[in-house]
């Protein structure tokens, strides 16, 4: 990943918290899993948006490592979601260039789900248009645990030195290591926290909350975050004389 001092007008990733699902279900007197649905529309419109807007990458935040707490029937639920979710999205993602490949402790999912998973990231390796990744059974915390696991075992086999260990050569072991660090972070809902999501990558990242539940989240709210992201001085420690100098 690397950091950009250049102010852009537009990001070229964006990662989102899409929050307020159950919220949105409970408010229509229906049950959690009717907004899980509804907010799988969501997705397909926020894909469209970066899509034709020439965003690079989009990273959604699915299921954290935390959301197994959850009540047995939305889990299974949204394990069901998935699959078929999957079954029915891989097509047209494919179609429109999208490269779609899914970030987290995979290993915990059932079999028939990691081969989903596996199956789409394969079919849309190549695609070059988007890249949309899907954080499931993800954690900030976890991520930077499993990179630092990996590169302790990298100086145990005499690769690298403990001593020329930097943020620069922890970065590769991080999950998105091949994107550029996200530019924009947008949580739906209401709620103003970044709730363990992409912990390390979020360093230089411009916050955007608002209270829109994620199933009524469309092109026109994006838009907003994007002009709203316009607006912002990315400095990265610089002042905003030295930023305007190299722009």
């Amino acid at each position: 990943m690397t950091t950009n001092s250049v102010v852009s007008s537009q990001p070229r990733h964006i990662a989102i918290v899409m929050d307020g699902n159950g919220r949105w279900a409970q408010q229509r007197h229906r049950p959690r899993t009717f907004g899980h649905r509804a907010g799988v529309k969501a997705v397909r419109a926020a894909v469209e948006f970066c899509r034709r807007r020439g965003i690079e990458a989009l990273t959604l935040f699915a299921f954290s490592s935390e959301n197994w707490q959850r009540p047995q029937i939305e889990v299974s639920a949204l394990m069901d979601l998935f699959l078929r979710a999957l079954e029915r999205e891989v097509d047209d993602l494919h179609k429109n260039g999208v490269r779609l490949q899914f970030v987290g402790a995979l290993q915990a999912f059932p079999e028939t789900l990691r081969q989903r998973m596996q199956a789409a990231t394969s079919r849309t390796a190549a695609n070059t248009s988007l890249t949309v990744s899907v954080a499931v059974n993800y954690g900030g915390r976890w991520d930077i645990a499993q990179a630092t696991q990996a590169i302790v075992l990298a100086a145990m086999r005499g690769e690298i030195q403990a001593e020329s260990i930097t943020p620069e050569t922890l970065a590769p072991y991080l999950c998105l290591s091949d994107l550029p660090a996200p530019d924009l972070f947008i949580r739906t809902g209401g709620e103003r926290r970044i709730s363990n999501f992409l912990l390390w990558q979020l360093a230089y990242c411009e916050l955007y909350f608002i209270d829109t539940l994620w199933p009524d989240v469309d092109a026109a709210c994006l838009d907003g975050a994007l002009q709203d992201f316009a607006q912002r001085e990315r400095r990265y420690g610089k002042t905003s004389a030295q930023v305007a100098r190299a722009s």
